[in-house]
């Protein structure tokens, strides 16, 4: 049971009913979580803009959906997490790839990698050593590509974070 309302354009105020309403007029709907974070539009502004910027990431989708399943199935957000294994599914990630992911890594050693190094932002990003951010670049990793994993997960800490406090679960989700 959802435990922080859903607003819609009617019912939000100020900057949250203007996003709400932009995102309405130009997709036609809006899901669960973002008509909740309209609550803040702070959060849902923040949100919105991270979104986009991450939709410029230097990784490929695939490898993205990868990192936001491991990431997903240790924050404990199933909302997210069944998003990102659909996501995953109509790029074309198979199920044993899914699978791995869930575990943390991947049958190929440079996403294992990649997918390592988004995990370890997520627990403890003063870990990172010298000689991993090499064998990134060793796996062919640009600079950019690698700053990039921070927006990824910092999004899906982000979204799973707001979800579980706002009590969205897959049961509880009414839209995408």
């Amino acid at each position: 049971m959802p435990r922080l309302t859903r607003l819609t354009p009617d019912t939000a105020v100020g900057a949250s009913r203007d996003l709400l309403a932009d995102l309405v007029s130009r997709h036609g709907h809006i899901g669960d979580m973002v008509s909740t974070m309209a609550h803040s539009p702070a959060v849902l502004g923040g949100y919105l803009q991270l979104s986009r910027a991450m939709g410029r990431a230097k990784l490929d989708r695939r490898t993205g959906e990868r990192i936001s399943i491991a990431v997903q199935a240790r924050q404990g957000c199933g909302l997210c997490l069944d998003a990102h294994i659909s996501a995953a599914r109509a790029l074309g990630v198979d199920e044993d790839e899914i699978e791995r992911a869930r575990a943390g890594t991947s049958a190929d050693p440079a996403t294992a990698a990649i997918i390592a190094l988004a995990l370890q932002i997520y627990r403890e990003p003063s870990s990172i050593t010298d000689e991993q951010v090499d064998a990134l670049r060793e796996h062919g990793y640009s600079d950019r590509a690698m700053a990039d994993v921070v927006g990824i997960v910092a999004l899906n800490i982000l979204t799973g974070a707001f979800n579980l406090l706002a009590g969205l679960t897959p049961d509880s989700a009414t839209g995408a």
